[in-house]
C-alpha cells in the first residue's frame, strides 16, 4: 500500500509540471556558465546591495528600509510583491513566473543590538556607539538571492522554462519571530523546494539532521500591586520580586538540566522607579534543546518555575510565546545537487588585503583560527550522529514543511564568536561582496537544475516523505 501511495504522489507531482525542456549535460553546463557570467557582470550590483542593507542595520521587526529597498529592486525586475505577509509589517513575498516547480529563496535581514562597527577596521570602532549593527551578516543573504533570481529569470524567459520563483525575508530571525508564522499561514503550501542561504565563512551545504537546537521563545509577565516603597511597602505585591525569584530559581535548576540544553533570559521590565513597588515586571526566556519532547520539557519546567515565583510573591503570571525554531532537517537530494554546483563554482580568489584583514580580526579577538579566509571548500555536511548543541534557526520550521537546504557562503571571517561587533567588520568589504557573488552562482545553478529536471523535485519529496517524515516533528 505504501508503494502505491508513493507512486500516486510521484505521478501527481510530475503532472503538476509543464513540460520542462530536456537539456543535454553539455547544454546544461553552458547555461550554468552563462548564469555565472551574468552574475559576475553584476558584481557592482552585489556590492551596492550588500553595503546598502548594511547601512540600514535594522533590528527585528524594524526592517522597514531594507524591505522598501529590496522589494523596489525586485519590482523593477518584474516581480510582484505582497507586503505584510503573516501579519508582519516588514515581511513580504516576491513572485515571478507561473506553474511548477515553485522554488522559494529565503534569507534573514535583521541585525544585532549594539553591534555597530565600521567595516574594514580590524578593531572595535562603532559607527554609532551603542547602535545596532550587522554582527551576524544578515545584510548579505537576500542580496545573494536577488542576484540569483534576476539571473535565472532572464534565462527562463528566453528559453521558455516553466516555473515560479518566490523570494522572502527572514524577519526578526534573532527573535525567531517569523518563519513559523509563514508556515502557519500557508505561504509555503504550494512551494516545491526551499533554498535558504545563511552567511558563513566557506561554501557549504548539508543534509539530514543538522547540528544545533530547536527553541521556544517565551516572555513571562507578572502582575502584582503597587504601593509607596517607603510609606506603605506592606501594601504592595512586587512583580519584580517574582521576576528575580524566577531568574534565581532557573540558575539553581541549571545543575540538574541535560548538558545539551541551552537556556538564557533577560529582564525586559524590572519596574518603573525605586519608590514604587512594581505592579508589572517581565522576563524573557529562550529554551533550547535537541528534540521536540526535550524542548517541551524545558518549557514545562519554565512554566512551573514561573507559577512558583508567582505563588511566593502573591502575584499572578501570564506567558506569551514570541517565537519558535524547530530542529532543522535538510533534504538529501537538494543538498547533493547543490554540492555539485559548489564544487563547480569554488571559493573566491582572496586578495592579500582580504587575508590581511581576516587575520588581523582573528588576532584581535584571540581566535583559535589564524589562517584568514579559507582556500578549500567545505565537505558535504552529513547528518549528525551524536547530538551537538548550539544555536537555533527558524528555517527549521520550513524544513518540516517542504524540502529545504541552507547554503552557507563565505562572506565572513572564520573563527569569530558570532553576535558580536567583530562579525560586522567584513560585512561591507570585498570579502562579503566576493562571498555573495560565489553564493549567488551556486544558488542560480541549483535553481536551474530544479526547474529543468523534474525528477530532482520528485526525489526531494520522496526523501521528505519516506525518510525525513518518519522522524516526526510537531509545530507550535
Amino acid at each position: 500500500m505504501k508503494i502505491f501511495y508513493t507512486a500516486l504522489f510521484s505521478a501527481a507531482l510530475t503532472m503538476g509540471f509543464a513540460q520542462a525542456p530536456k537539456l543535454s549535460s553539455k547544454k546544461m553546463a553552458a547555461i550554468k556558465a552563462e548564469a555565472a557570467a551574468k552574475i559576475d557582470s553584476r558584481t557592482k550590483m552585489a556590492q551596492v546591495m550588500v553595503d546598502k542593507v548594511f547601512s540600514f542595520s535594522e533590528l527585528g521587526f524594524q526592517e522597514y528600509e531594507t524591505a522598501k529597498y529590496i522589494t523596489g529592486i525586485l519590482k523593477e525586475n518584474g516581480f510582484t510583491i505582497e507586503m505584510g505577509i503573516a501579519g508582519i509589517p516588514t515581511a513580504w513575498m516576491a513572485k515571478w513566473g507561473s506553474g511548477k516547480p515553485v522554488i522559494a529563496l529565503g534569507s534573514d535581514v535583521d541585525c544585532i543590538p549594539k553591534a555597530s562597527q565600521k567595516p574594514g577596521v580590524a578593531y572595535h570602532d562603532p559607527i554609532v556607539e551603542g547602535a545596532p549593527g550587522h554582527g551576524e551578516g544578515h545584510n548579505s543573504g537576500v542580496p545573494l538571492n536577488v542576484l540569483a533570481a534576476i539571473t535565472v529569470k532572464e534565462i527562463m524567459e528566453r528559453d521558455n522554462i516553466p516555473g515560479t520563483l518566490v523570494l522572502w525575508p527572514g524577519v526578526a530571525e534573532e527573535q525567531l519571530g517569523s518563519k513559523a508564522y509563514y508556515t502557519r499561514d500557508g505561504y509555503f503550501d504550494d512551494v516545491d523546494v526551499c533554498l535558504f542561504t545563511h552567511v558563513g565563512s566557506n561554501l557549504g551545504v548539508s543534509w539530514g539532521q543538522a547540528w544545533g537546537t530547536g527553541m521556544i521563545s517565551v516572555e513571562y509577565t507578572f502582575s502584582g500591586e503597587s504601593a509607596h516603597s517607603a510609606g506603605a511597602p506592606w501594601r504592595g505585591r512586587s512583580a519584580a520580586d517574582a521576576v528575580e525569584l524566577m531568574s534565581v530559581g532557573w540558575q539553581y535548576q541549571r545543575e540538574h538540566l541535560d548538558p545539551l540544553q541551552r537556556s538564557h533570559h533577560v529582564i525586559t521590565n524590572g519596574g518603573d522607579q525605586p519608590n514604587v513597588v512594581p505592579s508589572k515586571a517581565s522576563i524573557w526566556f529562550y529554551f533550547r534543546q535537541i528534540t521536540y519532547p526535550e524542548i517541551m520539557e524545558l518549557y514545562a519546567k519554565g512554566n512551573k518555575m514561573a507559577d512558583g515565583a508567582a505563588m511566593m510573591t502573591n502575584t499572578s503570571v501570564e506567558r506569551r510565546i514570541l517565537g519558535s525554531a524547530w530542529p532543522r532537517h535538510f533534504n538529501k537530494t537538494v543538498a547533493t545537487t547543490m554540492y555539485e554546483n559548489i564544487k563547480t563554482v569554488g571559493l573566491p580568489t582572496w586578495s592579500n588585503e582580504d587575508q590581511m584583514l581576516a587575520r588581523a580580526v582573528q588576532k584581535e579577538v584571540d581566535s583559535k583560527e589564524t589562517d584568514g579566509m579559507p582556500l578549500k571548500i567545505s565537505e558535504l555536511g552529513l547528518p549528525v550522529t551524536t547530538p551537538q548543541s548550539g544555536g537555533s534557526d527558524d528555517i527549521g520550521d520550513i524544513s518540516w514543511k517542504v524540502p529545504t537546504i541552507t547554503l552557507g557562503y563565505p562572506s565572513n571571517i572564520p573563527g569569530l564568536q558570532g553576535h558580536h561587533w567583530s562579525n560586522a567588520i567584513a560585512m561591507a568589504t570585498p570579502i562579503a561582496h566576493k562571498g555573495v557573488v560565489a553564493g549567488a552562482k551556486v544558488q542560480a545553478m541549483t535553481i536551474l537544475d530544479l526547474v529543468t529536471k523534474p525528477e530532482l523535485v520528485e526525489n526531494a519529496w520522496k526523501y521528505f516523505k519516506e525518510e525525513q517524515s518518519s522522524k516526526t516533528n510537531t509545530s507550535l
